[in-house]
């Protein structure tokens, strides 16, 4: 007996339409369960993983800043700005993601301290192995521009 692909294996984009209308219509008996509850489930995991790239943006703009004064950029500014408001965006649609901001912080620093020593170059021992800001520093810490020779 041969396994025929179904269409959730065919084609995705058909498939995810298909289960919509049977939600819609009651039809749960005709749902592909098991593959439904995967994919609702890498959904939930794929909004968690995009607040913790917005949450990598800051902090690593945040390093360059505190690190490297004199090459101080609008462009590192801005990116500071975008992220935060990716964040703020990301935690508006999923506040439960709340709960999970410490560890989102941790890793998404990891990667933070990693594309910060790459762009200009420095040691990635430059910067601080745990990261040095808190959500609050992260999400609202003034970046004034033109900058200043103290901030």
């Amino acid at each position: 007996m041969q396994h025929r692909p179904s269409i959730y294996d065919l084609d995705f984009y058909d498939w995810a339409f298909e289960q919509a209308q049977r939600l819609r219509r009651a039809q749960f008996s005709a749902l592909d369960a098991l593959n439904l509850a995967e994919e609702i489930e890498d959904l939930g995991n794929e909004i968690y993983t995009k607040l913790e790239s917005a949450l990598r943006i800051t902090p690593m703009h945040l390093l360059k800043w505190d690190h490297q004064p004199g090459k101080r950029t609008r462009s590192w500014m801005l990116s500071i700005r975008n992220g935060r408001l990716d964040a703020a965006k990301v935690l508006e649609r999923s506040p439960s993601l709340k709960a999970r901001l410490p560890f989102a912080i941790d890793k998404a620093y990891r990667r933070a301290r990693i594309d910060a020593a790459g762009e200009p170059g420095l040691d990635e021992d430059t910067f601080p192995a745990a990261c040095p800001y808190d959500f609050e520093t992260i999400m609202n810490r003034p970046i004034p521009w033109p900058p200043s020779e103290d901030a």
